[in-house]
């Protein structure tokens, strides 16, 4: 059957970016589960003392000095951050988060799974020592939580992947604003000072008609992402505001494009008909031409789009595992089992597995209720319920606050194994629910 121009100006994308976000969902998990096998075994020593060595960098005076977790955590999960940016801003401008109709229903849904899984886990912790730790049952991990729909295929309406992967972007944009303004240390105003000038410098590029990726690299790393740094305010941060500065539109329009496609090609035509008179001089011009379509096709896509599909492969493939591998082991014994009884363990929990679930369905039946917004085409409340419990895989961003959140490893140990825990339970639940309600309805619809 034709595709419509809907089709393939709209869903297709969405479709691609959920089909590379899975794939990516099944690399997080050999990740955690080899980083679990290393922390519990003889290797658990060298595994946990690895992370502890230092790295400096820098010249006479001015070095960085921080260990092998925390230059994973604030430097190579930065340039996963940038990415974050990238998607939050093309989904804001372009996609599901682009108008009041569209956006409402996700960003709503994902308030309510922030706002309940933070008040269960302060429940738990209320005037302890790990009150701090109320940001982690709040994000979402988009490339876990794809993943276990990507095993359903079919069995679940794309329109409920479409839901999910609105959901944990605005899920990831909550977690950005809390770590901006809730787990940051004493700040630098002269840092701070000099990182607004370099992102002064980024937006004022993008309003001249700036359109090297290279400069808003440059800038962005060794000007805003150094001086965020510096400042005390969480260097992540400056990889999503590095990434809002990053333009979104074209050198030439695609009119245009298709008008100098078309006179380049029949430059090739042309060259490849004189091939018989002089085979070397043709290949040579074909060649020149075809340089010139790389040029015209770079000049046609936007800044944002080229370093989204440039960093994606980096990203997915050695950032997110390194993360996972270096964040996830935890070692277990005998006493690790009464870590399950303390109140950091009990509201990461609780925090994700109910209030990730109760948060989204209610605040999603009060949208429907009140009539502000309806379900997704093909999405039935039983659908919802699903996602409900999918959302509630934390990991990659729970495991990333928890280490902003304590200092003391006896408490991210109990957050993390309570991530690791949830994370798991939410996934098998999502996946068996979502997978027997398809099967009862295929079973209806032979009858």
């Amino acid at each position: 059957m034709k595709k419509s121009g809907l089709d393939l100006y709209f869903l297709l994308p969405i479709k691609n970016f959920i089909e590379k976000q899975t794939s990516v969902g099944l690399v997080l998990i050999f990740s955690a589960i080899l980083a679990m096998i290393v922390a519990n075994s003889p290797l658990a020593e060298a595994y946990h003392s690895l992370w502890k060595q230092y790295i400096h960098l820098g010249i006479n005076d001015f070095v960085l000095r921080k260990n092998l977790l925390h230059w994973i955590n604030d430097g190579l999960m930065s340039i996963f951050f940038f990415m974050v940016g990238l998607e939050l801003k093309r989904e804001i401008l372009q996609g599901e988060l682009s108008s009041f109709g569209k956006s409402i229903l996700p960003v709503v849904a994902a308030i309510g799974g922030m706002l309940v899984p933070a008040a269960i886990y302060y429940y738990f912790n209320a005037g302890g020592p790990g009150v701090s730790g109320w940001g982690i049952p709040m994000a979402t991990d988009i490339a876990f939580a794809l993943g276990i729909l990507f095993l359903l295929g079919d069995r679940v309406p794309f329109t409920l992947k479409i839901l999910l992967t609105a959901i944990a972007i605005v899920d990831d944009l909550g977690a950005v604003l809390v770590i901006a303004f809730f787990y940051t240390s004493e700040i630098s105003i002269e840092s701070l000072a000099v990182g607004a000038f370099f992102l002064l410098i980024l937006i004022t590029a993008n309003i001249i008609g700036i359109r090297n990726t290279l400069f808003y690299a440059i800038m962005g790393i060794g000007g805003l992402w150094l001086a965020i740094l510096l400042s005390g305010v969480h260097a992540t941060i400056a990889a999503v505001l590095a990434a809002f500065a990053v333009p979104t539109s074209k050198r030439i329009n695609t009119p245009l494009f298709l008008r100098k496609a078309k006179m380049l090609s029949f430059e090739i035509k042309q060259h490849n008909r004189d091939r018989e008179k002089n085979p070397l001089e043709a290949e040579e011009k074909i060649t020149h031409t075809i340089e010139k379509f790389s040029s015209l096709t770079e000049d046609a896509t936007p800044p944002l789009q080229r370093l989204e599909h440039a960093l994606y492969p980096f990203v997915s493939f050695v950032v997110l595992p390194i993360f996972a591998f270096a964040n996830a082991g935890v070692t277990i014994d005998v006493a690790s089992f009464d870590i399950l009884h303390s109140p950091v363990t009990l509201g990461v929990i609780f925090g994700l597995i109910f209030g990730k679930f109760f948060g989204i369905v209610i605040f999603t039946r009060l949208m429907v209720f009140f009539k502000i917004s309806a379900l997704p085409r093909n999405v039935k409340w039983k659908h919802i319920y699903g996602l409900g419990f999918l959302a509630a895989i934390g990991f990659t961003m729970s495991l990333f606050i928890t280490e902003l959140a304590f200092v003391d490893e006896a408490l991210q140990a109990q957050a993390k194994i309570g991530i690791l825990f949830a994370s798991m339970l939410a996934g098998l639940i999502g996946y068996f629910y979502l997978n027997i309600i398809s099967k009862a309805k295929k079973r209806k619809s032979k009858v």
